[in-house]
């Protein structure tokens, strides 16, 4: 069974289980260091070795999701996924944790890569990117209401990871042994559009670190600068998720109408500010409006971004390699978030990242301006990475064929 003949719901769930883990990230965090003898910038490097391990499978597996079986592959890596995340949730050690976080990571990056290049080949990579970003958006949000009501440690984030894995290896069932690009055959020789395709590829781990750098720390603003409880910031947290399915819902209905270069362009910039204003918060009204207006934003810019990236190559290598470029970026968020805290606060922080993030809007503008001046079909929705590229903590989302670690 070819990948276009696939069946959406397979997909969906392996996008759901690969994503999950950035959208997870600030909770996950926040669990380390308050439930195991980690500092904050411990946890935080932590988080990075998890997001590390996904973004190196990403890269790994690009190139090499058919001749391996996406079948074979969804299942290992959804192995890896329960047997990382779950041997982490059930131990206190901190070696122990950190390697099966790590191990989990790749698991979820394996899965990633399966479901990214499943999309970019599939009849309707739009509605299929779609129905993986309401997924794990809805997912994320449910699970930032509930873990907070299951008690303290650092398990319940990584267990729910670990059994979100699970839940979706029944469906891999439906998965075909090999893949095949849904626009024809062209892609599978060199890979097309290279310049471009590098050049988006360079860009997209400054975009994401940017972003997860303060997604890695926004429990921390919310608790330590807005003095909320765990539960208001996980409501704040799960409104703002909500916000972000609107967000797909949006860039779905869109489309290709406002072009690429326009919404990645002004939307990098309106993040930028987002950014600024979320971490500047000292009280719940200042802390909901930035994490709202963030979440809203990231999944409808990051559509727009990996759909680009399938427009390079139908077979889906731009998609996989950007969305892994954007899990390295996402990797080193948590990190670089706690050591710009420490040193610059969290004020002076939101404004080096919103600095940041417009200055790599102008390359990723380029690139997609020159691309839209390419005949050809344009590509939908596809999702990650991704990370993450969470907020809405990651991808992150609107052509036909798109999570983020965040």
């Amino acid at each position: 069974m070819s990948a276009r003949r696939t069946p959406p719901r397979p997909l969906v769930a392996l996008f759901t289980a690969g994503y999950l883990a950035p959208y997870l990230l600030p909770t996950t965090v926040g669990r380390l260091a308050s439930g195991l003898p980690l500092t904050a910038t411990e946890a935080g490097a932590v988080g990075s070795a998890l997001l590390l391990g996904s973004a190196a499978a990403g890269f790994l597996l690009a190139s090499r999701v058919d001749r391996l079986g996406p079948r074979a592959l969804a299942r290992a890596g959804l192995a890896l996924a329960v047997l990382g995340y779950g041997g982490a949730a059930l131990t206190t050690v901190v070696p122990a944790v950190v390697m099966g976080a790590v191990l989990g990571g790749f698991g979820s990056g394996t899965v990633t890569a399966v479901a990214a290049s499943g999309i970019a080949a599939h009849r309707d990579p739009h509605r299929v990117t779609t129905l993986g970003l309401l997924g794990v958006s809805a997912l994320a949000g449910a699970l930032y209401l509930t873990i907070p009501r299951l008690g303290p440690g650092h398990g319940p984030p990584l267990a729910a990871l670990a059994l979100t894995a699970l839940v979706a290896w029944p469906l891999t069932g439906h998965l075909s042994a090999r893949t095949a690009p849904a626009r024809g055959s062209a892609g599978y020789g060199r890979l097309p559009h290279r310049r471009a395709g590098l050049l988006l590829a360079a860009a997209m781990p400054f975009w994401s670190l940017a972003q997860n750098a303060l997604w890695g720390v926004s429990g921390r603003i919310g608790l330590e600068q807005a003095h909320l409880t765990e539960a208001t910031a996980g409501a704040v947290f799960a409104v703002a998720l909500g916000a972000g399915l609107l967000g797909v819902v949006g860039a779905g209905t869109l489309g290709p109408r406002l072009g690429r270069a326009l919404p990645i362009g002004a939307g990098t910039a309106l993040i930028a500010g987002c950014v600024a204003l979320s971490a500047a918060a000292r009280d719940l009204p200042g802390f909901a409006a930035g994490e709202i207006a963030w979440n809203l934003l990231y999944p409808v810019v990051l559509s727009y971004v990996i759909a680009l990236a399938a427009f390079l190559d139908p077979r889906g290598r731009w998609t996989v390699l950007v969305g892994s470029a954007s899990s390295l970026g996402t990797a080193a968020g948590p990190l670089t978030g706690s050591l710009l805290a420490d040193r610059a606060g969290f004020p002076g922080t939101g404004q080096v990242l919103a600095a940041g993030l417009l200055l790599i809007a102008v390359p990723m503008t380029a690139v997609a301006l020159r691309t839209g001046r390419r005949p050809g079909p344009v590509a939908g929705l596809p999702v990650l990475e991704v990370p993450v590229q969470t907020p809405a903590v990651a991808a992150r989302h609107a052509y036909d064929t798109a999570p983020p670690n965040r």
